[in-house]
């Protein structure tokens, strides 16, 4: 038999232990609520996230698409303008010939400065094709200037130009998933040269290349890299002026243009003290077209 003392001893150490019991259990169900409560949380921070991260693929992707599609050639939709917009200081650095054992260099160069150019692209070195869609992802403009760039071919007749133009298209769209809208007659828009193979050549080109919804690209400002033996001092001579707000460069980008590349620094800097941007061709950019002389 228990005496009471005793009961009562055991009593109370029954009633501690119901009570740490009951405060296991009630601090196990909290936790556990605390638990699942931070779970369900960072659930929902991951699926945020999830989210967030599948938007913004989607609209990079949406991106990349749209920016394709107004780079494209879509006949019937202009392209470009005439008029200067008032205020803006732009300079468009274009570059015909390439894409060659320089253009690496090039891109180089305008990375330091954030600028962005234009590249007329040839067909001429297979090897660096894969620089073309290099500079398109660096955000530069791939235009088409010619496949062969021998002009006894190029401007023999209509369709002859129109075949070689096609041809360059191919290696457009081969690398960068489309064919490009903007264009650059070898020897601009106002060459002789042309006369010699076909006469009036180029009075029906300039019309019909913007029917089939291309546009044209001359320049206002030569380097002069276009003749052999050229120095870096005569190129950022010829290159640099004040005299427009819109000032589009022609420069070569060939194995032989080393001159062009030593150039390209001093120009940049020229241009960027003055307070201009540098921008890559688009849709509505400004135009320049020369006269036409055959």
């Amino acid at each position: 038999m228990i005496n009471g003392k005793n009961g009562g001893k055991y009593n109370i150490n029954a009633m501690i232990l119901c009570g740490l019991a009951f405060f296991v259990i009630a601090a196990t169900g909290f936790c556990m609520v605390v638990n699942s409560r931070e779970d369900a949380r960072a659930r929902a921070e991951i699926e945020a996230q999830k989210k967030a991260e599948e938007e913004a693929a989607a609209a990079a992707e949406r991106a990349i698409a749209e920016r394709a599609k107004s780079l494209s050639l879509q006949p019937g939709v202009p392209v470009g303008t005439t008029e200067e917009k008032e205020g803006e200081k732009v300079v468009y650095l274009t570059f015909d010939d390439g894409p060659s054992e320089n253009t690496k260099t090039v891109l180089d160069i305008l990375a330091q400065y954030d600028a962005k150019a234009t590249f007329f692209i040839t067909g001429q070195e297979e090897e660096y094709r894969y620089l073309i869609k290099e500079a398109y992802d660096a955000g530069h403009t791939i235009g088409l200037h010619s496949y062969t760039h021998e002009y006894d071919q190029v401007y023999a007749s209509v369709d002859a130009y129109f075949e070689d133009l096609e041809k360059i298209g191919q290696v457009a769209e081969e690398q960068i998933g489309f064919v490009p809208c903007f264009i650059r007659f070898p020897g601009g828009s106002s060459n002789t040269v042309s006369a010699k193979y076909t006469k009036g050549i180029m009075s029906e080109l300039v019309e019909l290349v913007q029917k089939k919804g291309y546009q044209y690209y001359d320049w206002n400002i030569s380097s002069g890299d276009g003749e052999s033996g050229t120095t870096k001092e005569e190129l950022i001579k010829n290159s640099e002026t004040d005299k427009y707000s819109h000032v589009m460069i022609l420069f070569h980008d060939t194995a032989a243009k080393d001159a062009t590349v030593e150039a390209l620094p001093h120009i940049l800097e020229y241009y960027k003290n003055l307070g201009y941007e540098f921008r890559a061709i688009d849709r509505e950019s400004y135009v320049v077209h020369h006269g036409v002389n055959n």
